[in-house]
């Protein structure tokens, strides 16, 4: 391993970090996990699944154990994932949200520069599609791209708003290899079951073996970009690739309601008509909800080479049957 690249990944424990751990690994990388606090209720599912990560006890609020993150990885390539990411939870606790998902990007890029590896670590930034904010005056009808206004409509979209500019501050001021990646909505079996399209899926496993007859859902009307987790790994790992640190936007160009995820994950167990599995709850809506999020990915697709793999209904079929799958055991 003396020669492998090095990396750095915090928010290891979520969606987006276990894909990306597998495909470093694949890779020939040496992979440093970040954890927070000795008793993670998600370590030892880490360590079973990736026994080859090496986890670093660090908080995204505490600089002091992020330059020492820093010092004890040694990394080629940094790849902030953590953020306290659900819009829902957001809203419940905007001050937690802000001190993570924002203000945690100044501290870690800090640490990165203090521990003197701003010239060595490639950083990428998970920003999000949700800074875009989806009303009319700011819309695109090709879809959003790099160059598109934001007007973000949750504390979490303003959260990462500010990771996303901190991140091209640094880049700028000290000519750090800092990109970003402006993510929209990407989903996939290890998507956590507080997330509306893992929720649908879990349900429609649960009622087709028997153990539950409905799903309680908030407004079923939002329509969003949808794609698969693992191929936006990919271009996160493509960008620290890239000869020169930039912003991409990475999407599949296609929307879809939550109604239409429905349909096509009810279809999956042989039900044509899922409204009668379906109850609403006003306590699953927003105080303030984006109506649509499209993008255009056509840079990442033309300058990173990047492309998708999982069209919408092929996202959904394999979520269900991972769930389904899941139930038979």
């Amino acid at each position: 391993m003396a020669d492998a690249k090095r990396a750095l990944i915090t928010g290891i424990t979520g969606q987006d970090g276990g894909h990306l751990t597998e495909l470093l690994h694949e890779k020939g990388y040496e992979v440093f996990g970040l954890i927070r606090g000795q008793r993670n209720a998600r370590r030892e599912a880490v360590i079973d699944e990736f026994p080859y990560v090496t986890l670093i006890e660090a908080d995204l609020t505490d600089q002091t154990s992020l330059i020492q993150a820093v010092e004890a990885s040694q990394p080629d390539e940094v790849y902030n994932l953590a953020a306290v990411s659900h819009v829902g939870f957001s809203f419940r606790n905007p001050q937690l949200t802000a001190d993570i998902t924002g203000k945690g990007v100044l501290n870690l890029l800090e640490a990165i520069r203090i521990a003197g590896f701003k010239d060595r670590a490639r950083f990428y930034q998970a920003s999000t599609s949700e800074m875009f904010g989806g009303l009319d005056y700011n819309r695109p009808g090709t879809g959003y791209n790099e160059d598109s206004l934001f007007h973000p409509r949750s504390p979490y979209g303003v959260a990462k708003l500010y990771g996303h500019w901190i991140t091209r501050n640094y880049r700028e001021s000290y000519d750090m290899f800092a990109a970003t990646g402006i993510l929209f909505n990407h989903e996939g079996p290890r998507r956590g079951l507080e997330f509306v399209t893992r929720k649908i899926t879990d349900a429609v496993a649960r009622i087709d073996a028997g153990t539950a007859d409905h799903v309680v859902l908030g407004d079923l009307w939002p329509k969003r970009d949808w794609g698969y987790a693992g191929d936006y790994v990919r271009g996160m790992w493509q960008m620290l690739q890239h000869d020169e640190p930039d912003d991409f936007v990475l999407a599949s160009g296609a929307t879809h309601s939550i109604e239409d995820f429905l349909a096509l994950a009810f279809a999956e167990i042989g039900v044509d008509d899922w409204r009668p599995y379906v109850k609403q709850d006003p306590a699953f809506m927003r105080p303030a909800e984006v109506d649509i999020l499209l993008g255009d990915s056509a840079k990442a697709e033309r300058v990173l080479g990047w492309k998708r793999d999982y069209d919408l209904p092929g996202l959904v079929r394999l979520m269900v049957e991972h769930d389904v799958a899941l139930q038979k055991r």
